[in-house]
């Protein structure tokens, strides 16, 4: 694969937070633009349908023996119109994510653009003849740009051949499955928020330029092993709360006051990241207490009081409290800043 010669691995000694417009990425597009390579193909990082997108891209160009430059693209850091030269491409294809608007302003390279985001079409001036902008709300890029590059594959002339082996096919389209349920919000997969945290330790590993194993990787990942290592994460996460819960005696809490009723809450400084785990547990107590379905965890955020509100009861609405406080989240699960003075009024009452 070109991209990889064009990064060689003693060159790719930098920080992760400055990987995307490193010189060893700068020095690759310029190597790249000199030999006159034809694809340069940027996908969104650190995005896992970006990944995705980035490995059928590599797929793609491998089977046909052609000419690419793959890089991650940061919004955080990103390459400029004048870093990619984009005039000495013949294509570019952004996966995940569309462009600025100057991105197509000013080249005759032909730029081919992947998205699910509803907000990703207002972010596009008017778009040029050779600008393609391919936007489906209802499909994740990674299975869109799965089924263009399979398609455009099985369309080229000579050998039929396909974008995956038979024996990745089915363990690659379940993992498909599972990344389009969380890109579009719909979280109804069998244990989807398991395979979401079993997802999570590879987050640091979809880097091309300081993974060279990455598309090898991606490759071996299956959605079973996934919800394993997810459903593990969860069932020690929980045994860790319900260590702190005994430990640390829960109290009441006067939502507002009282004015949107009692609670059972609890101080969680230093265990802060158990705070949802926490939360659950105390709405379930708190519930069996003859209380409002609600657990209230806190702990100090820098130099900030900060209120969890958790239930496991889908007809309570934490957000109603939080947004009366200046914070918000979901029905099941919110957070706001909270004044010291106000948090006092709020456990009053409980014996010292």
């Amino acid at each position: 694969m070109i991209s990889r010669r064009y990064l060689p691995s003693y060159k790719l000694r930098f920080s992760a937070a400055r990987s995307f417009r490193s010189d060893a990425a700068l020095e690759a597009i310029s190597n790249a633009l000199e030999e006159k390579v034809p694809n340069l193909v940027l996908y969104n990082y650190p995005s896992f349908s970006g990944a995705f997108s980035a490995l059928f891209a590599h797929l793609y160009h491998s089977r046909l023996r052609t000419p690419s430059l793959i890089l991650p693209f940061s919004s955080v850091v990103p390459f400029s119109v004048k870093d990619l030269s984009l005039e000495g491409f013949e294509r570019c294809y952004l996966l995940d994510f569309v462009p600025p608007k100057d991105y197509a302003a000013t080249t005759d390279c032909e730029i081919i653009c992947f998205d699910h985001r509803k907000s990703a079409a207002s972010k596009l001036g008017s778009v040029k003849k050779r600008f393609k902008v391919n936007v489906d709300v209802d499909k994740s890029s990674s299975k869109a740009v799965y089924e263009y590059f399979s398609s455009k594959l099985a369309s080229s002339e000579g050998e039929s051949i396909s974008l995956l082996d038979d024996e990745d096919r089915t363990r690659v389209e379940s993992v498909l499955d599972y990344i389009e349920d969380i890109d579009l919000r719909r979280w109804r997969l069998p244990d989807i928020k398991a395979f979401s945290f079993g997802l999570k330790e590879w987050r640091s590993k979809v880097n091309c330029i300081t993974n060279p194993h990455m598309y090898e990787q991606l490759l071996r990942i299956s959605s079973e092993d996934l919800i394993a290592n997810g459903s593990s994460y969860f069932s020690s996460r929980l045994i860790d709360a319900k260590r702190v819960l005994k430990q640390n005696k829960a109290f009441k809490i006067r939502l507002g006051r009282g004015f949107y009723g009692e609670c059972l809450g609890m101080r969680a400084d230093g265990n802060h990241e158990l705070s949802d785990e926490l939360g659950k547990l105390l709405s379930l107590q708190s519930a069996a207490a003859g209380l409002r379905p609600i657990g209230a965890v806190t702990f100090m955020q820098r130099n900030n009081l900060k209120m969890c509100l958790r239930s496991t009861d889908d007809t309570t609405d934490t957000s109603e409290v939080a947004k009366a406080y200046g914070g918000g989240g979901t029905c099941c699960s919110s957070s706001f800043i909270i004044r010291m003075d106000e948090y006092n009024e709020w456990t009053a009452k409980n014996p010292t």
